[in-house]
């Protein structure tokens, strides 16, 4: 049985995956950074991410959601909020 939701760490998890789609260091990936205008992500590496989020929690991120993941406090936000609601 995998970890319950309640003790896994969504910032360090976000933060790990960001930095390995964006080829750098998890260190450099400020919360407030924006993800497209100060870290350079483009469309194709925020469906990587968005991908890899539904596949490591087994959530599904509805489609109006998708304009709002613009840093890593607002995705680390949501993906708690979804995970939530999922219990």
């Amino acid at each position: 049985m995998g970890p319950t939701n309640t003790n896994i760490d969504v910032e360090k998890d976000m933060r790990a995956l960001i930095a390995e789609i964006l080829e750098g260091d998890p260190a450099d990936i400020k919360g407030e950074a924006h993800f497209v205008k100060d870290l350079g992500m483009d469309s194709m590496m925020a469906l990587e991410i968005l991908a890899g989020i539904e596949k490591k929690y087994r959530i599904v991120i509805p489609e109006d959601l998708l304009p709002k993941f613009t840093d890593l406090n607002a995705t680390v936000a949501i993906v708690k909020k979804l995970l939530a609601s999922k219990k």
